[in-house]
């Protein structure tokens, strides 16, 4: 996502809310404890918020003002809060990232941040459908990033003519 973003100027790259080290890596996101993550919540501050992995993530509700203003928003959702983001937000688009299993493997295992029942565990759902009413446009991004980018970025560019 951040390569799309780095390609189409004055799209936004959500940055979540996430129970998770500051120390994990992978991508930018703002590590929070899990009660400071609980009160948020109960606060109203996430648009969308979903629990998965062990962990807790969150949408800030500052993106609903990018949005407000005609900006594109990118963000990685789990396929739990797909069918509330699709009805809340108008525009909303479901890009389906796959990949061989072989290759998310190998990817998984390159961030360091899960053990391998962890990988294994999230190998299993990877295959998982999609929420009943929710469309998507499948990108296979086994290749190289170029080429993936470049299908998302089409597919960006036809949501804009519609």
């Amino acid at each position: 996502m951040q390569a799309v973003a780095e390609q189409r100027p004055g799209t936004v790259l959500v940055r979540r809310v996430i129970t998770r080290q500051a120390d994990a890596g992978g991508e930018d996101f703002e590590p929070v404890t899990l009660s400071e993550f609980l009160s948020r919540e109960a606060s109203g501050e996430f648009l969308l918020s979903w629990a998965a992995h062990g962990l807790h993530y969150g949408i800030p509700d500052s993106v609903a003002d990018d949005l407000a203003q005609g900006r594109d928003a990118l963000v990685n959702l789990s396929r739990s809060v797909l069918p509330q983001a699709q009805a809340r937000f108008a525009g909303f688009r479901t890009i389906l990232l796959t990949a061989p299993v072989t290759v998310l493997a190998a990817r998984l295992a390159a961030r360091g941040r899960e053990s391998a029942e962890d990988i294994a565990r999230r190998l299993a759902r990877a295959g998982f459908a999609l929420p009943p009413g929710v469309q998507a446009d499948v990108v296979e991004n086994a290749g190289p990033l170029s080429e993936a980018v470049a299908e998302v970025l089409a597919l960006i560019e036809e949501t804009q003519v519609q």
